[in-house]
């Protein structure tokens, strides 16, 4: 089972769209944009590449720390620059066993340098019980004969 598994399934689902925001705009255009496609977190592009992953959590932890003053900020100054990425041939297990130890929810997908996807948390969980119902199935039929 690797990520390109969750990213056919988001894809025949219509929930494959990844949205991206440059680190220059403002966090309130960020914020426009999470709301628009009910989405909880952004990949940061710039000419170079991906720079950094955006969420609603760094919003919120930026807003208590700083007040309202950070809606006028770019968005790299409340960005999670340590990206932590993976590719479409990595498996589900080991990608879901970095974003726990990192306590990561949202994980960009490249392959070879280029953006293909994003998969969060909650897509990896969607995964595992949909296989777990599979197998269940399965197995049923097994000893039913």
């Amino acid at each position: 089972m690797n990520i390109s598994d969750i990213l056919r399934w988001k894809a025949a689902n219509g929930t494959a769209d990844v949205f991206t925001i440059s680190p220059e705009n403002p966090v309130t255009d960020l914020l426009r944009a999470l709301a628009d496609h009910n989405i909880g977190a952004l990949v940061v592009v710039d000419d170079s590449g991906v720079v950094g992953v955006v969420s609603e959590r760094d919003v919120v932890r930026r807003l208590d720390a700083e007040g309202a003053g950070v809606l006028d900020q770019p968005v790299r100054t409340i960005m999670t620059a340590d990206v932590l990425g993976c590719a479409s041939g990595d498996s589900i297990d080991s990608i879901a066993e970095s974003m726990t130890q990192r306590r990561v929810r949202h994980v960009p997908v490249l392959d070879d340098g280029e953006l293909v996807g994003i998969v969060s948390i909650g897509d990896v969980v969607s995964y595992r019980i949909r296989q777990l119902e599979k197998d269940r199935g399965q197995l049923e039929q097994y000893i039913s004969g």
